[in-house]
């Protein structure tokens, strides 16, 4: 008959684990063939490769390294994560039965009205054991969940790795292209400075009008008004890298140079969609969100039946010392406790964790379908900007020949000095081009890096 009962117990808790499954629907991701249409599938990725091997730049890897390892948002997470470690230890032990120990002593002494005075004396010491008996996958459920909670915070520190990379790298790009804008300024400066004084000492000599003159004197004061603007975002690009290491601002930023002719592959690496998803931390920290939440909706669902508890306890208890160890006591209970009458609540609690989970499961297939989008996104703006560095090239080269022509010709007197200056303009034009054409290439690749998952690596 015992027998029976506990084997009719195990069933209906096997039952109860079943029951929630049941009605925790799986996410529907119909995932496509490839990551982008018309890209051949593969397994190789330009993720699986660490962010030292990815950015070859030494100077920029140090700046990443120093950031990983200062970056108060990147410390706070990992807290988080040892948080979330000791919680998930705490779930776990709490399969096993409590242990407490207990000493005491009492001297009681009371006198009633019409009776002499009385005296009680008790010493004890007892120990208690307490178990309860995980009839209906409570602990079980709440022990997935910590273990989920624990590995979400763990993806979420691996996806802030991920972006910390990511903004660290585009920021330092970006100053470098400002660099390399300022350079060009500069250097045009000087070159519009020599064409001012040519034009006034022609103008002074009567070889030329003063328009000529005044011409030149306003192209020299337009580059110039560029640099007090240039060397600001400069600053402030410096101070957004120094407060992403941890620094304060004036941090000195040692950086390389652009180089204008990149040797940039044509094709790159994506992989499949399995991989991608795979890859991604913050889409596993939403897989783990999703089953954090079924194990809330098993926790209520096995919160509306009985709980099975045992409890022994047993020590030493005596009015005196003399003889006190030969004084031994123990009773044993086991309770099953539930509510009568809830009125609906925990059943509603149920309904409310299974609500919960739908909201978890569709927030994770929206997150799978944004990260598709993400890579496509990555990987069309990389083609295109592949295909806008080749023409600012192209545009810069053009531009640089047509103000050597235009040099020749207004020494041979064919063409006006307007005609010089339109030129001049056009390759500054050109080499400005050009390096933000660079810059977005660089741009481009670091955002397709991070967007297939790479970057998190320790």
């Amino acid at each position: 008959m015992k027998i029976r009962i506990v084997f009719s117990l195990l069933c209906l808790a096997a039952m109860v684990s079943c029951g929630v499954k049941k009605h925790c629907k799986q996410p529907e991701l119909n995932l496509p063939d490839q990551i982008v249409r018309g890209i051949d599938a593969d397994s190789v990725t330009i993720a699986d490769l660490r962010w030292w091997e990815y950015y070859g730049d030494t100077l920029l890897c140090r700046i990443i390294e120093k950031t990983l390892a200062n970056n108060k948002e990147m410390l706070a997470a990992a807290a988080r994560v040892e948080q979330m470690r000791q919680l998930y230890r705490i779930d776990k032990a709490n399969f096993a039965p409590e242990l407490g120990i207990t000493a005491y002593g009492d001297d009681e002494r009371y006198q009633y009205y019409d009776s002499d005075p009385k005296r009680e004396v008790e010493l004890a010491l007892k120990g208690n054991i307490s178990w309860e008996i995980d009839l209906w996958g409570s602990l079980r459920w709440a022990k997935k969940k910590g273990e989920a909670e624990f590995l979400n915070t763990l993806e979420n520190q691996r996806a802030m790795q991920m972006l910390l990379v990511s903004e660290v790298a585009s920021a330092y790009f970006r100053l470098v292209a400002l660099d390399n804008e300022l350079a060009i300024v500069r250097r045009t400066l000087t070159t519009r400075g020599e064409s001012e004084f040519q034009a006034k000492v022609r103008f002074e000599g009567g070889l030329t009008s003063e328009t000529v003159y005044q011409q030149a004197k306003v192209e020299y004061a337009t580059t110039a008004s560029l640099i007090p603007d240039l060397e600001s975002r400069i600053k402030i690009t410096e101070n957004s890298i120094a407060l992403l290491m941890g620094e304060y601002p004036d941090w000195e930023i040692i950086r390389s140079k652009m180089s204008t002719t990149p040797d940039f592959p044509d094709s790159i690496p994506i992989g499949l969609p399995t991989v991608l998803l795979q890859r991604r931390p913050d889409v596993r920290a939403s897989e783990q969100n999703l089953r954090a939440a079924m194990a809330d909706a098993g926790i209520a669902y096995a919160d509306r039946f009985p709980k099975l508890t045992i409890s022994l306890t047993g020590g030493w208890e005596n009015n005196v010392f003399t003889s006190y160890f030969k004084s031994p006591f123990t009773y044993l209970i086991g309770s099953l406790a539930s509510p009568a009458f809830g009125f609906g609540r925990k059943l509603a609690k149920y309904k409310a964790a299974l609500a919960a989970y739908d909201q978890a499961r569709l927030n994770y297939e929206q997150k799978v379908l944004e990260v598709f989008k993400e890579a496509n996104d990555a990987v069309i703006t990389y083609k295109k900007s592949r295909e806008t560095l080749q023409l600012m090239a192209n545009l810069c080269d053009a531009s640089k020949k047509y103000v050597d022509l235009a040099h020749l010709q207004y020494r041979g007197g064919s063409i006006n000095y307007i005609d010089v200056l339109d030129a001049h303009r056009r390759y500054f034009s050109a080499q400005i081009a050009l390096s933000n054409a660079v810059r977005d290439e660089h741009l481009a690749l670091v955002q397709l890096y991070k967007v297939l998952g790479g970057g998190w690596q320790m």
